[in-house]
């Protein structure tokens, strides 16, 4: 579901939109696997005519799923960006298409909230990564460690000798 804005009533008056949309009508195409988006964009917006342009002020907000690329612990995190400003131009080169006196800023809204995901997801800053625990070396009972190692594999290696 597209945020249309009606040119013509926004001429009359300006509008306030408070709202939320899905990942699906965000059309967040991801292709990286420490993030998600699994709750809906939150925004609310006020919107007017400036000039020739349309000037859109608000707040946008989404929670994201994310794994830490250090630890690979799973945690979430809050995109917020307020305040959002956003001048959509309509008489230039890169206005966006007007349809029915009618234009969409999701594509707008997708692209800043992109812009503000993390690169590389932290779960916090101090994150030390993954922690290898150094393997114990436990000798079975009635062994000795020198009796172990003489019969592992390396041991056996050390005995050839080649010249």
């Amino acid at each position: 579901m597209p945020i249309l804005i009606n040119l013509h009533l926004l001429a009359e008056e300006d509008l306030h939109l408070v709202g939320e949309l899905t990942p699906q009508e965000v059309e967040f195409e991801l292709n990286d696997e420490m993030i998600r988006v699994d709750s809906p964009l939150q925004y609310d917006l006020a919107i007017s005519y400036s000039g020739e342009n349309i000037l859109v002020q608000g707040r946008i907000a989404l929670q994201l799923n994310c794994e830490c690329v250090r630890c690979l612990r799973s945690f979430q995190e809050l995109i917020e960006i307020d305040p959002w400003d956003l001048l959509v131009p309509l008489d230039d080169e890169d206005s966006p298409e007007i349809v029915d006196d009618c234009v969409d800023i999701i594509p707008y809204l997708r692209e800043d909230a992109l812009l503000a995901f993390p690169r590389h997801p932290l779960c916090s800053v101090e994150c030390k990564g993954l922690t290898v625990e150094p393997p114990t070396n436990e000798a079975t009972p009635g062994t000795s460690p020198q009796a172990e190692e003489k019969s592992s594999a390396w041991g056996e290696l050390d005995k050839l000798k080649l010249k």
